[in-house]
């Protein structure tokens, strides 16, 4: 994998919003806080929309020097030129994902509160490997609780970078880094804040302190 900038900071992942231009919006104010690791996630949007929104993130990123990741969807991936792919668990074979984007796209793996799914992500060809929920998360209220030893054991045991998901909000953020996480993942801390641009600087800042 050689992204060009390190697999570390924010990792905003897109909130679910009937308002493509609302999303477009808040994205660059994000990007415009510092923010370079974006996940695309749309469970919503028609096939259509979903595309088209694909098209201006990945035209978005490029112009603040970001990456793009998408959720859950190979085909979008490569048809808008993304810079990598998120799979859970019932999203298809990582190796196959592998396979397809070849060596240099980046691949992420959710494992939720289980060190020995990371492995199999790592040894599937996984970039990062992603935690959670660490915390209560009102994007997915019955997912599994994810220990914060746990990135402490998976950065003694793997190489791949470990990533935090589920609930993480400025005030938790400065001990799941301390844990070991390296990426912080973030939907509502982020996108719910009343100047976007200001938390995700704010989160970036937090690696600057911890580097």
């Amino acid at each position: 994998m050689s992204s060009g900038i390190a697999l570390r900071g924010l990792y905003a992942i897109t909130p679910e919003q009937a308002d493509g231009e609302r999303l477009l919006a808040d994205v660059g104010a994000a990007l415009a806080g510092g923010c370079r690791w974006l996940q695309f996630r749309d469970k919503i949007s028609a096939m259509p929309e979903k595309v088209a929104r694909a098209h201006a993130l990945r035209r978005l990123t490029t112009r603040h020097g970001a990456k793009l990741i998408i959720n859950d969807d190979l085909a979008l991936c490569q048809l808008v030129g993304a810079d990598g792919l998120h799979c859970g668990r019932e999203d298809g074979s990582l190796a196959l994902a592998r396979a397809v984007l070849g060596p240099v796209k980046i691949l992420g793996a959710s494992c939720y509160n289980d060190l020995a799914l990371a492995e199999a992500a790592q040894q599937a060809g996984a970039d990062y490997v992603a935690f959670g929920a660490v915390f209560p998360s009102p994007t997915k209220p019955n997912a599994p609780c994810a220990d914060l030893a746990l990135f402490g054991q998976a950065s003694a045991g793997l190489s791949a970078t470990t990533c935090a998901i589920g609930g993480i909000t400025l005030d938790h953020a400065p001990g799941v880094i301390a844990a070991g996480a390296d990426l912080l993942a973030v939907i509502t801390d982020l996108f719910g804040a009343p100047d976007i641009a200001a938390r995700a600087a704010a989160y970036q800042s937090l690696f600057k302190d911890s580097a």
